[in-house]
């Protein structure tokens, strides 16, 4: 990864906020527009007057999230970064879609690439935090919660609950969590770039990720340890019981019979 896939990676992420920008401006010219009860995509229908600024805006928001995606995926590790790569494109290409084809032209195309959007955005992000987590846990955190929470949100809209929040309420919260977590991600990897991969700060201490080496090959080593012992003590086995001695198998000595009958005393307790 170089250092430019990581600015221009970053920045386009960054950039995904203008989204918020652009509504607002077409919120603020739709009479009587309310967040909560009228979604998203009116604004970009034939009656909004911003309709044009709000459709060019789904489309710049695709190209952003896809060029993100494939600029910074190379710097995303395991797993979870490919699959982050893959599902943000979707995302992007969805969104984009949706600018291509408002709710009032050809409305199956709209909502399917809508439905693409809202589940490649948070089922992507969820992707991605397990692609960042290397480099910092509580970003990993932090775009698992956003990713779990837009998924939740985008089946309750699909399944038309939408509780207090309203229908244009809940669609936000399944949109908005996209790309606030692509901005807090593409900062943090503008900044850090490859640096992650470091042992040693400049000051010479260990690193994050020394550390977290270091605990990981401790528990690995305890993890060793206690599987070659419970393995010797299975080729062990059980211990034998200790051997009786023939006076205790017997009976007392100088006994002959070993119940220790008195025949000329039957009543006799025996010992």
């Amino acid at each position: 990864m170089t250092d430019s896939r990581y600015r221009w990676g970053g920045v386009a992420w960054v950039l995904t906020l203008q989204f918020f920008v652009v509504e607002a401006i077409a919120a603020a010219r739709y009479g009587g527009y309310s967040y909560s009860q009228d979604v998203i995509s009116d604004l970009g229908a034939g009656d909004s007057p911003a309709r044009l600024l709000m459709n060019g805006s789904f489309v710049a928001q695709g190209v952003l999230i896809t060029a993100g995606a494939l600029l910074l995926g190379p710097g995303l590790a395991g797993l979870g970064g490919r699959l982050a790569r893959v599902l943000l494109t979707v995302a992007g290409l969805g969104v984009l879609v949706v600018g291509l084809f408002p709710s009032d032209s050809v409305t199956s195309v709209h909502e399917i690439a809508a439905a693409a959007h809202f589940l490649g955005g948070a089922i992507g992000l969820i992707a991605l935090a397990y692609g960042v987590r290397p480099r910092s846990e509580a970003l990993g955190t932090t775009l698992a919660v956003l990713g779990l929470i837009g998924l939740i949100a985008t089946i309750f809209f699909g399944a038309a609950v939408f509780l207090f929040l309203g229908e244009g309420g809940m669609e936000r919260v399944a949109g908005y969590v996209i790309p606030v977590g692509l901005a807090v991600t593409g900062v943090a990897l503008w900044r850090q770039k490859d640096s992650w991969w470091q042992l040693t700060n400049a000051d010479g201490s260990p690193s994050r990720r020394q550390l977290r080496e270091d605990a990981r090959l401790a528990r690995a080593r305890k993890a060793a340890e206690r599987d070659a012992a419970l393995e010797a003590a299975a080729q062990r086995g059980p211990q034998s019981p200790a051997p009786t001695t023939g006076a205790t198998a017997a009976g007392a000595p100088g006994d002959d019979d070993p119940d220790d009958f008195d025949p000329d005393d039957p009543w006799a307790p025996r010992r």
